[in-house]
């Protein structure tokens, strides 16, 4: 990683914050919600939005690891109400269901 991306990886940590689903609602709503799998580093792949890495970006949608939040999943979380976390990279928000904070590097 390079120092410009270092920045940014830090930069995008320091923004990442829990959230709750009936606060994403309104960016369901507008089409602006990106999944993001919870094996995967949430803010290495806001990052890779962030930078317009269209490599790691597409193979991470290839592999279902990234994906625009659909209905089925925006009822799922609505009647589960887990801990998630976001970070957003406009014009997307990136959530994550996660048990703790992410990781500080």
């Amino acid at each position: 990683m390079n120092d410009n991306a270092s920045t940014l990886y830090a930069k995008l940590l320091g923004e990442t914050a829990a959230i709750t689903w009936e606060e994403l609602q309104p960016f369901f709503a507008r089409g602006a919600l990106l999944w993001v799998d919870g094996a995967e580093d949430l803010v290495g792949v806001a990052l890779a939005v962030a930078e317009d890495d269209k490599t790691r970006v597409a193979a991470l949608l290839t592999e279902g690891k990234l994906s625009k939040v659909d209905e089925n999943r925006a009822q799922d979380l609505l009647a589960r109400d887990p801990k998630l976390w976001a970070v957003v990279v406009a014009p997307w928000v990136l959530i994550q269901e996660r048990d703790e904070a992410p990781t500080r590097h």
